[in-house]
């Protein structure tokens, strides 16, 4: 994956009209490795960030202290320490009448991960419970855990990238056992987690089941099979909720207009994307829009031409 990382100083990546800014994980030398970690404070202000953006990386945050809340797509967490959050690339958020806020920060790009995928399945099943909280035995076990990445990646020492992939390991894996996670196998784990990860980019393509298909290298109805096998829902309803995710994302925290919105999201007709939305969500987009408004004026205004 390229474009994820960026230079000292580097501009943040120009977004498509009426998008959020997309920023990239900050490294200090070109080629470095992917990864940064420390608190908030050393993680600059864009931490604690007051208006929506998206993020070319993952984000792993421990909340030790402050009051607040923290808006993930659209959803507001009160914050109410201490708790532990993950920050999806592609996600829009944004930190709310913050007080206090501190904590650590665990910076990656998905290319730090290496091969064989198991911690990015395990970083999207923690994304579908992104903010929870610990009690007093978790919250300790994780603040030292976040401490020895932190002092790793500070102090750079020989093999220093592979101890830090060791150690977030370790750290996923304890946050997927928290209550209502899970680390056991799924059957035909490899094939499901490929069209999930699809799944994503296919909700901007409105890419069919059948095309997915024909992308991964199966039949539609094998791929069917498998997907309900391991995730217990079809390729159609996991590929419906990617969609109206992203349009809930563009319509809380763009100025896109509903019409931009369903072009966006693979719609060639504002009338059956308003129709498709009501169905998925119970209100039609502007409904949506009027509860769920976290624009800023600072983001890019709709392109009237669009």
């Amino acid at each position: 994956m390229r474009g994820t990382t960026a230079l000292p100083g580097s501009p943040c990546v120009a977004p498509r009209s009426g998008e959020p800014p997309l920023h990239r994980l900050e490294v200090r030398l070109p080629g470095q490795v992917p990864f940064a970690a420390g608190g908030f404070d050393a993680m600059g202000p864009m931490s604690r960030a007051a208006f929506p953006h998206r993020h070319t990386f993952y984000e792993i945050v421990h909340v030790v202290a402050g009051s607040g809340v923290h808006v993930l797509d659209v959803e507001r967490y009160a914050v109410r320490p201490p708790q532990l959050g993950v920050i999806l690339p592609g996600q829009v958020h944004h930190w709310e009448g913050v007080r206090g806020l501190e904590g650590s920060l665990v910076l990656f790009t998905p290319e730090f991960l290496g091969g064989g995928g198991r911690d990015e399945a395990l970083l999207r099943r923690l994304g579908e419970r992104p903010w929870v909280d610990l009690d007093e035995a978790t919250h300790r076990r994780t603040a030292l855990l976040m401490e020895e990445l932190a002092e790793e990646y500070r102090h750079g020492d020989d093999g220093f990238a592979g101890v830090l992939r060791s150690l977030l390991h370790v750290l996923l894996v304890r946050a997927a056992r928290l209550p209502g996670g899970s680390t056991g196998p799924a059957p035909a784990r490899g094939l499901a987690e490929e069209f999930v990860r699809l799944a994503g980019r296919a909700a901007t393509e409105g890419l069919s089941v059948r095309e997915c298909a024909e992308r991964l290298g199966v039949t539609p109805g094998y791929l069917a099979e498998t997907v309900r096998a391991a995730t217990g829902r079809t390729p159609a309803a996991l590929l419906r909720e990617a969609r109206t995710r992203e349009a809930q994302r563009l319509l809380t925290a763009t100025n896109l207009t509903v019409r931009q919105v369903a072009a966006r999201v693979g719609f060639t007709d504002p009338a059956y994307f308003c129709r498709f939305f009501r169905r998925e969500t119970g209100l039609s987009p502007g409904d949506f829009r009027k509860h769920h408004d976290h624009r800023t004026p600072s983001l890019v205004p709709a392109d009237p031409r669009a």
